[in-house]
Parts: structure tokens; sequence; C-alpha cells
């Protein structure tokens, strides 16, 4: 957005007269005011010449330009600026640019969330330094990488991911330090029936059917099973070095199947203790992110994900410290109208609040500001609330230290305020 100054500054560079019309009823666009050609324009390009000279040069060869009212030819040289200047402009990753990027090129990847209803979300989630912070999200990372944005490296974050891993697409764009990633943990959405029931431990983590056979002890459908995997992953990178490998080899030594064994077992060593590793670490950090959910006090929850949310809210819930906002969003209405309904029915949240963001864009010039034509139909609904300790939910041996704590505040009320409310509700 430029100022009335700088605009006509960049006018009357471009043009050197102050002549401009009074109206536009008498110009016809009939593609006959511009003298010049696409040819003599790519042959200015081909020249070397400037972008602004070009612009300098289409002006001068139009005999309407100077007809135009004063906004009109601001309008003329804004577009022809555009068009035949190339100015790149390096900007450092930031929420709103993501989401904006995101949800203008490819929607579908952030579940058609608006860049103001994210913004929403951080300020109803009071997101800021030093929180624990729950999020299950399903926008390759979009709302992970504001809340780390917002938290700053301060607090601890633990990401519930469906499948096999989490998707950090966009959260790998903001660029974040390596400090940042210290407070992020991961834990399996499959996982969580059996944290809240406490049948959890480590042993389920390592049963998963995964490939965690030590290699002495593998037998040979395994080992085959490997050999073809790290055949598959290695034969497209492999495939322009085979020729010449071949052609040394015949050069050097005759082929022998014998020579060639070792080097495949020692490949399929090196890959299976890796990958064996890789599993470890991953183990840990679940173990890591369990024991935090296990202490069921986070600050806040965030649910964004293509999934109902009904299911995930009502589980998710039981992690929350009481006296905490959450925050669900979705991109379609009745899945969060079903949600408000099962929440009233289970209680333990107040304040319950559904809301659409609107939002229009406006053309803000000097003597020429309105609202654009075009503007979104919708950027998805948000459901928020805060979480309290009902009487149904004092019962849960795990909640037992939050109701012990608020029996601490009530004992310490004041006697008199006691009597003064039974005395006028009577």
């Amino acid at each position: 957005m430029e100022d009335a100054f700088s605009s006509r500054r960049r006018r009357k560079s471009l043009l050197q007269t102050k002549e401009a019309g009074t109206d536009n009823r008498n110009i016809v666009d009939d593609g006959k005011s511009q003298k010049l050609t696409q040819d003599d324009i790519k042959a200015l390009k081909d020249k070397g010449i400037k972008g602004e000279e070009i612009v300098q040069q289409l002006i001068e060869n139009s005999t309407t330009f100077r007809d135009k009212t004063e906004f009109a030819q601001d309008k003329y040289i804004k577009k022809k600026k555009k068009k035949y200047e190339a100015i790149v402009t390096i900007l450092k990753p930031s929420t709103r640019i993501l989401s904006i990027m995101y949800y203008a090129r490819e929607p579908g990847k952030i579940n058609h969330m608006r860049y103001d209803t994210l913004a929403q979300m951080l300020t109803l989630g009071n997101i800021r330094a030093g929180n624990k912070m729950i999020v299950m999200e399903t926008c390759s990372g979009l709302v992970l990488g504001a809340m780390m944005e917002r938290m700053g490296g301060f607090g601890s974050i633990i990401q519930l991911y469906p499948g096999d891993g989490p998707v950090r697409a966009a959260t790998a764009c903001f660029g974040f330090p390596k400090s940042f990633l210290s407070g992020l943990h991961e834990f399996p959405l499959n996982k969580i029936n059996s944290l809240l029931n406490g049948t959890f431990s480590a042993e389920m983590l390592s049963s998963e059917p995964k490939d965690s056979t030590p290699v002495e002890q593998s037998n040979g459908e395994h080992e085959e099973k490997q050999i073809s995997e790290q055949a598959d992953e290695d034969s497209i990178a492999e495939a322009a070095e085979s020729n010449l490998e071949e052609q040394r080899t015949m050069e050097t030594v005759p082929q022998d199947p014998e020579n060639k064994e070792p080097k495949e077992k020692g490949n399929r060593r090196d890959y299976i203790q890796e990958k064996q590793r890789r599993q470890e670490e991953q183990r840990k950090r679940h173990l890591e992110a369990a024991a935090l959910l296990g202490e069921r006090n986070a600050d806040g929850l965030i649910v964004a994900s293509r999934f109902h949310p009904t299911p995930l809210l009502l589980s998710l819930l039981d992690f929350v410290a009481p006296s905490r906002p959450f925050v669900v969003y979705c991109q379609y209405k009745e899945p969060l109208l079903e949600c408000y309904t099962k929440l009233r029915e289970r209680g333990g949240v107040i304040n319950l609040r559904l809301s659409e963001t609107w939002l229009r864009n406006y053309q803000v010039l000097p003597d020429r500001s309105h609202p654009k034509l075009l503007m979104s139909g919708g950027g998805g609904y948000l459901l928020s609330g805060i979480t309290v300790v009902s009487d149904s939910l004092r019962a849960d041996p795990s909640l037992k230290s939050c109701a012990s704590t608020l029996d601490s505040h009530a004992a310490e009320e004041p006697a008199a305020k006691k009597q003064k409310c039974v005395g006028s509700g009577s």
C-alpha cells in the first residue's frame, strides 16, 4: 500500500507532464491507442532496456493516456509496472505469509483454513511462551509452526499424529533453529485410548509390527525382505553408476558371486542397524510424550484435523488441566454442532462458543478507499471453550489433586460472604 506522495512522485518520474483528463467517457478501448506493438516491446527487452524505461515509452506512445483521469493514470502505470518490471522481494517466512500462500495456492492441504481463522485459533487458545500445549492437526504442520513461532522456543508442544509419522512440511518452511525443536514432542494417536485407560507401557511401542528384530536373530525371510526393500530404494540412485562399476570390475577382477556377497551382507547389516537406531529414538520420543501427557496438566488444546472432532475432543480433554482453553477447527459447521451438543451433555466445560470469522479486503488509497469486489466465501468454523472440574469428573483419581486444590480454595473463602449469599437467596 502506498501513500499519496509516493504515488504522485512515481507518476511524475514516469510522466513529465501534469496533463490529465476530467473523466473517461470519451475513451474507447479499441486496441488502437498504443502505437508500440508486441514485437517492439520484445525488441526493447532484448536490448536490455529496464522496465521503467519500457513503461515510460508505453506512456509516451499511448494516445489516450493524457485524456484519462489522474486515478486512471495511476492505475495504468501500476498495471504496466507490474507486467514489465521484475521485482523480487525476499521475505523472512512467517505465519501470515505461509498461511496466505497455502490458502491461495493449496487450500486443500490446510483444510481450507483461512489466515484470519488461524489467528483466531492462536488467540482463543492463549498460545504464549512457557505453555504446555497439545495439538492434533492435519494441516501440513502449519498450525504447529504457528504455535512454535508464537511460543518462541519456550515451553513444550505435544503433537498427536495419525498414521506412521507426523507431517511437518509447512513447519520446515519456517526455518526454526534447533533450540525450538527441543520442546517439540510427538505421540501416535492410536495409543491415546491405552494411555487414558492406564494400560500403556513401553512394551506396547516395542511390540509394534516393525522391523525391530536384531540382525543376529533375523531369519531368512526377514533378510530377503530387507534386501528387496533396500534394492528398491537404492535402484534409482545407483542406476547411473551401475554401468561404470561393471566396467571397472571387468577391467580389474572378474565377477565372482563370492566376492560380491560380503558387500551385500555389510550393506544389509548397516541398513538394519540404522533403521533400528531410528526406531529406538522414535520410541524414546514417544515415551517422553507419554510421560508429559500422563501428567494431565496441559495448558491448552488445539484440534484442526480432517477427522470428526467429537471423539478427538472428548478423548483429549482429559489431558488438559482445569481452567484452560481449547479450540477446535472444522471446515464445516455440522460436526462442530454435534461436538457442541456432546460437550453440553458431558459437562466440564464453560463458555462454549461456535463462531465463524468474516473477512473482507479493502483498498485504502487517497480519495478511493472502498471494499474490494471479490471476497472469501468462508474460512471455516471454530468451537472454543474453557475446561472446568465438574462433580462427575471429581471421582476420577487422576483429577484428585485438582479437586483438592479447588476444595482448599473454597475453604479459604470468607464466612461472611457465604452468609450473605444464603441470605439473599432465601
